[in-house]
């Protein structure tokens, strides 16, 4: 399938940026713009269209419509809605509005009472706030209708409560396509081989590929994002010359493939906790059975029983791939948490710090 007939769309944390923009143009007394600019975090640009736009120089509120493009996204069509208010001090303060949720439980990437706006947004929203004015103001993201969305989404089940969350790490939505996906992960396997890597690094996503060239310094082609197809890449491998294989990322995801779950999108497999807990001595296991997610699992436990779940975790992974038909590479699993830190490693050596194509 050719991939560039799917339209990308932007995520709500874009859309959440452009619609911060527009408002800060009426803080700012210029008038309100039809469409606005913001920086992508990883560069580049995008244009999105204001639906409306209102205020005066001390308070303001715009919105943007999502657009997901052809991703079948809960969030397509909604309204992401911000409000910006002047502060007599201070810098940039951010608050739930309506729809949009607020953490509950540790382990997010927000601590507990937060409004669940993600780091990465934050800074967009930031960002494009800056773009414009100075001012110190308090924004206010709003999705009409966001609670009823939200209970569509694993949100309620973990810890974030009231609403949506606001997020995006690179601001583009792509489109999902199963067999899309696929072509894309065989010509970046393709392009590896051809490029000469020896020691290919297979990772679900942008988290990963970062914790990838942190702790490996990986050659150019050397780490392929898999998505959630981690069936299809494994088998994949036996086509190229390859000689090891390092899986990189969070037991979120990684973890699954431990339990013969070798499509590991949230729909179509189970929970990653429970065989998380099965890596816990039966001590631990029962002093974090209120984790409510896996980064917050490894979050609670001290460290030395962190890492020995996680190495034990990262060695059943490593196993689960060797086996599935006989795998014939050198295998290698090293498990990150959210900021990209290492958790658990098994027989990575010689990835570690660089040993590459």
């Amino acid at each position: 399938m050719n991939t560039a007939k799917l339209k990308s769309g932007y995520t709500t944390g874009a859309c959440a940026a452009a619609a911060a923009g527009a408002a800060a143009c009426l803080l700012a007394g210029r008038p309100a713009p039809a469409t606005i600019t913001i920086a992508l975090p990883e560069g580049g640009q995008a244009v999105l269209p204001i639906a409306y736009c209102n205020g005066d120089s001390r308070a303001a509120t715009a919105a943007v419509v999502k657009d997901a493009g052809d991703d079948p996204d809960v969030t397509h069509g909604a309204t992401i809605e911000v409000t910006l208010r002047v502060l007599a001090a201070g810098d940039i303060m951010f608050a739930a509005g309506p729809g949009v949720g607020r953490i509950t439980k540790p382990g997010l990437a927000l601590p507990p009472g937060e409004p669940a706006i993600n780091p990465g947004p934050r800074q967009m929203i930031s960002a494009a706030i800056r773009a414009v004015t100075a001012l110190p103001v308090a924004v206010t993201v709003s999705i009409p209708g966001g609670e009823i969305i939200a209970a569509r989404t694993f949100n309620p089940r973990l810890g974030v409560a009231g609403g949506l969350s606001i997020l995006g790490t690179t601001g583009i939505v792509r489109p999902f396509s199963m067999q899309a996906i696929r072509e894309t992960i065989r010509c970046a396997l393709s392009v590896a081989a051809a490029a000469g890597v020896t020691d290919v690094m297979l990772t679900p996503g942008n988290l990963g590929r970062r914790a990838a060239q942190r702790h490996c310094r990986p050659a150019p082609d050397q780490v392929v994002e898999v998505s959630n197809e981690w069936g299809f890449a494994v088998d994949a491998l036996r086509a190229y010359p390859f000689r090891a294989m390092l899986a990189i990322g969070h037991p979120g995801k990684l973890a699954k493939l431990a339990n013969g779950e070798w499509d590991t999108h949230s729909a179509r497999s189970g929970s990653a906790l429970p065989v998380v807990r099965s890596w816990l001595a039966a001590e631990w296991a029962d002093r974090v059975s209120e984790a409510a997610t896996v980064e917050a699992l490894f979050a609670a436990l001290p460290p030395a029983q962190a890492a020995a779940a996680a190495n034990r975790g990262a060695e059943s992974i490593r196993l689960a791939i060797v086996q599935r038909k006989e795998q014939r590479l050198e295998v290698a699993v090293m498990l990150t948490d959210l900021a990209g830190n290492v958790l658990g490693r098994a027989g990575d050596n010689l990835f570690r710090k660089n040993r590459n194509a």
